[in-house]
């Protein structure tokens, strides 16, 4: 049973500590710790000295990573238990500061660029967000679509296409409201790309 305190996804936004969660060792003591250890039991897990689980422990508990969880007597000792601070990480793309992609500086709007840049903005803003509800205590409303579809033709793509986008803007138009008191603007971002090879259904033979 995961830590109940477990957050599902942590975005990483501070360089440094990007730099710590992505060192090999670190990133699999962060694995091992989705739930509750002591240096000896994780020494034990990744065949390392725990003077070295130790010197990994302090850097990731230093840069907010992994937590305090409890303490245990053990042999007339007394061991800190530490937890992960997430299920899973996430680098958000601020943490390369002036090179970090951006769609504001995609010339084409069509082209695989312009997506990841996009995509690497939800990362940075919503992560952004996240941490702000986190810290007032409140939730934050998004909404997330995911399907796959199968076009028969480069054709049948470029009629769905079509039809996406004016039922989109026909959308945002009924809705938007520039003057709407108490309104908030959200983003609404659509894309569309191949399946990677592995995640294809294979074909009939």
């Amino acid at each position: 049973m995961l830590d109940a305190h477990l957050l599902d996804v942590e975005v990483i936004d501070d360089p440094l500590a990007a730099t710590v969660a992505l060192e090999p060792v670190r990133s699999r003591l962060l694995a091992e710790l989705r739930h509750p250890a002591s240096a000896a039991t994780l020494a034990a897990r990744v065949g390392l000295a725990r003077q070295k689980v130790n010197y990994h422990l302090h850097a990731l508990e230093a840069h907010r990573l992994v937590r305090v969880a409890g303490k245990r007597k053990w042999g007339g000792l007394t061991e800190r238990l530490l937890v992960a601070t997430a299920a899973t990480y996430v680098v958000s793309p601020g943490a390369l500061g002036p090179v970090a992609a951006d769609p504001g500086r995609a010339a084409d709007r069509l082209s695989a660029s312009y997506l990841i840049a996009l995509a690497a903005r939800v990362v940075r803003e919503v992560g952004n967000l996240v941490r702000r509800a986190r810290e007032t205590g409140k939730r934050l409303a998004t909404l997330s679509l995911d399907t796959e579809i199968r076009f028969r033709s480069a054709a049948d793509r470029a009629a769905f296409t079509s039809d996406l986008t004016k039922a989109v803007t026909n959308l945002v138009a009924r809705y938007h409201d520039q003057s709407a008191p108490g309104g908030r603007a959200h983003r609404l971002l659509v894309v569309a790309h191949p399946l990677p090879h592995e995640s294809r259904n294979k074909e009939p033979s």
